[in-house]
């Protein structure tokens, strides 16, 4: 049986009963050799997930807090970055950098769509000074995954640096730091890593840390030259979410056991249930090429008549399945199915079933039905 609540949102994600239960463990000293061991077997173990050989290094912050991290070590005031974006994490990662006097041009795509890497292409040749450039892989506010590795080709074209956010997607879809050519790669714990919100993963590639040593940006507490300095020691520069390390080791240990293949394949499994299964309801997927359709969250829109908060709190108070809304502009006119971490194909058949039980207490007839 499913977790209960299931919790189909695209983060915080369900945490397994082990994770939880390491939680639970007496503090230790974490200038001490027992958190040491474990501060040098998430970085070596979260090596693999990221596919590089760089160093990953753990934040206790937000993935926002990372992101953050991601503009102060690599960019300064003044620096032109393209920022490609496709919904409304796009957008904020491009607010993060202006925040910090970046001068941010927007390559904006109808959300609901994914990025073209021959638009990347287009404005990199129109504009000879933009340093960097910015992209979410995985956008959960529209549920369209970016060609990622096809975007990197064309940076790497133009010898810019490519700062990405992997939040919602690392260790969930495909992604290849090192042979893709990616320079600063930023996700968090509360998503595919099935650990509570706390921790934020960045890693920089050998010109990732070149543009640190140039970056200008005043930095104190996301200072990811701190952060190296520390960990390689078994240490972090500021005080620790201890208990969240404690999640982070059991959850690798897990995720190594089930080996990366495995992962993906079964996200992609679960996320093809998902869309299957909501059109065969009668309802329509929000991306508009579903190429791009992302394995960790589908956005779905709401039917005419439907009220998505009604739905929402039907699915929680009836059926213990908690589903997400929109965004932004999108509040109120798409719901969104999480199945990223802890997923399998029973959460997704309760929370499809659940849903086609609850679509007609509101007026809506799915396809099985009519």
């Amino acid at each position: 049986m499913p977790l209960k609540p299931n919790l189909r949102i695209p983060g915080p994600t369900p945490v397994p009963p082990d994770i939880l239960e390491a939680m639970a463990r007496p503090m230790v000293n974490h200038r001490g050799k027992p958190f040491a061991e474990i501060v040098g077997r998430v970085g070596e173990r979260l090596k693999d997930f990221f596919l590089t050989k760089e160093d990953v290094l753990v934040l206790t912050a937000s993935g926002t807090g990372g992101l953050e991290a991601a503009v102060v070590n690599t960019l300064s005031p003044g620096d032109k970055v393209l920022s490609v974006s496709i919904g409304a994490f796009g957008d904020r990662l491009a607010s993060i950098a202006e925040t910090y006097g970046v001068e941010v041009t927007m390559l904006q795509y109808e959300w609901g769509q994914a990025a073209r890497p021959e638009d990347v292409r287009n404005a990199l040749e129109h504009d000879s000074d933009v340093k960097a450039v910015m992209v979410t892989h995985n956008e959960t506010s529209t549920g369209v995954t970016n060609p990622l590795e096809e975007i990197a080709k064309v940076v790497r074209e133009f010898d810019k640096l490519l700062i990405v956010d992997a939040i919602s997607s690392l260790g969930a879809v495909p992604l290849a730091m090192d042979e893709w050519g990616l320079d600063c790669v930023i996700t968090g714990s509360q998503k595919g890593w099935m650990v509570p919100p706390g921790l934020a993963f960045a890693s920089l590639s050998e010109r990732g840390w070149k543009a640190y040593e140039e970056s200008t940006m005043p930095r104190f507490y996301f200072d990811l030259g701190k952060a190296r300095d520390s960990q390689a020691k078994g240490q972090t520069p500021w005080t620790p979410a201890v208990s969240i390390f404690f999640a982070l080791d059991v959850a690798l240990e897990k995720m190594e056991k089930e080996g990366l293949e495995s992962i993906l394949a079964r996200h992609s499994r679960v996320g093809q249930t998902v869309r299957d299964g909501v059109r065969a309801l009668g309802l329509e997927l929000f991306c508009q090429d579903e190429r791009y359709a992302s394995n960790t969250v589908t956005a779905i829109k709401s039917p005419d008549g439907v009220d998505v908060g009604e739905l929402r709190t039907l699915l929680e108070d009836e059926y213990e399945v908690v589903v997400a809304g929109g965004q932004a502009k999108l509040s109120g006119k798409i719901f969104r199915i999480g199945h990223l971490g802890l997923a399998d194909d029973e959460d997704i058949q309760d929370a499809l079933d659940s849903l086609a039980a609850a679509l007609p207490k509101l007026g809506f007839a799915p396809s099985a039905a009519r």
